[in-house]
């Protein structure tokens, strides 16, 4: 078994099977991404433009554009499948690939040398990058003028091509690897605040039960040893017992209440955090006094599904959340200066509008095209729901980005 799994483990790895560094497997949760790097492909109609553009065809045209096609898809693919740090090879390999067919196929030269520049833009580093597209871009300039005699219009022209591509390139990859490292950032605050808060709920119940089930404790000992000498009094302190035990009981189910509610402070700092790391600018503000948990709960969840139609499907530059008592009516507006032009309702308003429906509110939409959408829901407040509650006062006020 083990002399089997050790062969195993010495079988060397297909070609193009992706390796864990590679850029194809960097883009596993984006399909969209996979199919742009196969639809980039298109562009290669150009490596046949003499097909089009030139009057005779060079001797030998079929025999070395059938041979060097092909071999420049391979180092396109392995580009991608390959680990980011072999790109500078893969990309000098098909530029000298485009040197080589020079003479015989200039579309086809110039078509592998602008790729050549976008592959080593495939890393990310503007550093290599530029290095990486200097060494080409130079020696693309030395063969082709002093070698080959072509006109420097068309040097020009082709160099600048290959260096905005690459350039598009380098930008795409560098701003993608700060959008992880923003995402990584985020994840490890919401990892220490879940810490914190498990850290919080721990030393809560703590010091609710340590106390009391110690007291009960106490309580009942002294009850049995009095049983049989003072009934009265062992009666008297299985009743103290009894009501220690009952306050216990309604203080951890207020706690464990207030664990599982939602508040709306923590929504709206949440939602503050989304958008700005999609550089949407966030401004809420709010002034409520605080709500009972049948109403808040239920409010953030609404609050949490307007916001993500904000993220994924607005398309805007700013948004704005707003809560507040009208008269006897709680009043939540979500604004955007999107797209707007919402028509049918997916699952997501949908379940806004049930939430919203068991408070026994409303909800409304006004969502012209290109003028953004607005979301407001109006829940009636019962007499209740505003006894004895000192207003929150103002949570925030945000219009910036995150840093």
């Amino acid at each position: 078994m083990n002399a089997h799994l050790s062969s195993d483990a010495r079988m060397p790895r297909p070609w193009f099977t992706p390796t864990p560094d590679s850029l194809w497997n960097r883009f596993r949760d984006k399909p969209r991404m996979r199919l742009a790097s196969l639809f980039h492909l298109v562009w290669t109609v150009y490596a046949f433009g003499d097909l089009a553009f030139a009057k005779t065809l060079e001797p030998h045209w079929w025999l070395v554009t059938g041979i060097s096609f092909p071999v420049f898809l391979v180092f396109y693919v392995l580009a991608y499948t390959q680990s980011l740090r072999l790109t500078p090879w893969f990309a000098a390999a098909s530029a000298l690939l485009g040197f080589a067919v020079m003479d015989v196929n200039a579309s086809a030269c110039g078509c592998y040398v602008i790729y050549a520049c976008a592959i080593v833009g495939f890393e990310g580093s503007p550093r290599r990058w530029l290095g990486g597209t200097a060494a080409i871009l130079g020696s693309f300039v030395l063969v082709a003028y002093l070698l080959h005699d072509w006109p420097p219009a068309i040097i020009a022209g082709l160099s600048f091509i290959a260096l905005c591509v690459g350039a598009i390139n380098v930008i795409y990859r560098f701003n993608s690897q700060r959008d992880a490292e923003l995402k990584l950032s985020h994840d490890e605050v919401r990892r220490l605040a879940a810490m914190a808060e498990r850290e919080r709920i721990g030393r809560d119940l703590h010091d609710l039960l340590g106390h009391t089930l110690s007291l009960i404790t106490l309580k009942l000992e002294l009850s049995r040893r009095l049983l049989d000498r003072d009934e009265v009094a062992a009666r008297r302190e299985m009743e103290e017992a009894e009501q220690v035990a009952r306050h216990a009981l309604a203080e951890v189910r207020s706690a464990v209440t207030g664990i599982r509610a939602s508040g709306l402070a923590a929504e709206l700092a949440s939602a503050r955090l989304l958008l700005n790391a999609s550089m949407v600018g966030f401004e809420y503000t709010s002034e409520l006094p605080v709500l009972p948990e049948r109403i808040e709960s239920e409010l953030a969840l609404v609050l949490r599904e307007a916001i993500t139609n904000v993220h994924r499907h607005a398309q805007a530059s700013t948004a704005e959340a707003h809560v507040a008592i009208e008269g006897r009516t709680l009043v939540l507006t979500v604004t955007d200066d999107g797209k707007g032009g919402v028509g049918g309702e997916g699952n997501g308003i949908c379940g806004m509008r049930e939430r919203v429906r068991k408070l026994g509110g409303s909800i409304g939409f006004e969502s012209v095209r290109a003028q953004g959408t607005r979301v407001r829901i109006a829940i009636p407040l019962m007499p209740a729901d505003r006894l004895a509650a000192p207003p929150r006062g103002e949570l925030s006020t945000d219009a910036g980005f995150a840093p």
